[in-house]
């Protein structure tokens, strides 16, 4: 299978060409990228426990599905690829907030991303894909908040910083 082109971006999110992920990984350069968080009618967030296999991450909990935007393709059109790719099943996106951030792993590897964060809605079981996902769960943010102050060890790295801001971006936008 050919390995997946990554989009590099300067800061105002421009893109500056195409290049293999590993590769941009290793350089740590700056590509587009996204991550979706789903929400049912209980305010709770759909986790995703990523599969043992993956090359980076392993076992550990993250959100509901995150990756990379192919050439050409807009950043909702990427989120729901992903979504029905990893969870098997579809739903409407909104993009909340973009931001960029750096996350290096033990393996060498840096996630340095210009992340588009998106929000949906959904109230079933996901149909994961076992190749990608180990496990899921629902979590009340409150709770996902203090479980990572408690046990950081079983998250993600970037799920730790995109978290806090999708939590306070939920926490400025709740209605009174």
């Amino acid at each position: 299978m050919e390995e997946e082109n990554v989009i590099l971006v300067n800061e105002a999110d421009e893109p500056i060409g195409l290049m293999p992920k590993m590769e941009a990984h290793e350089k740590a350069l700056l590509h587009r990228a996204f991550s979706v968080f789903v929400m049912n009618d209980k305010g709770e967030t759909m986790l995703q426990q990523r599969a043992k296999d993956k090359y980076h991450s392993p076992l550990l909990w993250t959100n509901t599905c995150c990756s990379h935007q192919r050439n050409g393709e807009s950043n909702i059109e990427a989120g729901k690829r992903r979504l029905m790719e990893e969870m098997g099943f579809s739903t409407e996106l909104k993009e909340l907030f973009s931001f960029i951030y750096k996350a290096p792993f033990d393996n060498g590897l840096t996630e340095h991303e210009y992340d588009h964060v998106m929000i949906g809605s959904f109230n079933s079981a996901p149909n994961i894909n076992p190749k990608e996902v180990a496990d899921w769960k629902w979590m009340h943010p409150e709770d996902i908040k203090k479980d990572i102050s408690k046990n950081p060890d079983h998250y993600t790295a970037w799920f730790k910083i995109i978290f806090e801001r999708f939590y306070e971006h939920l926490m400025k936008n709740i209605p009174s």
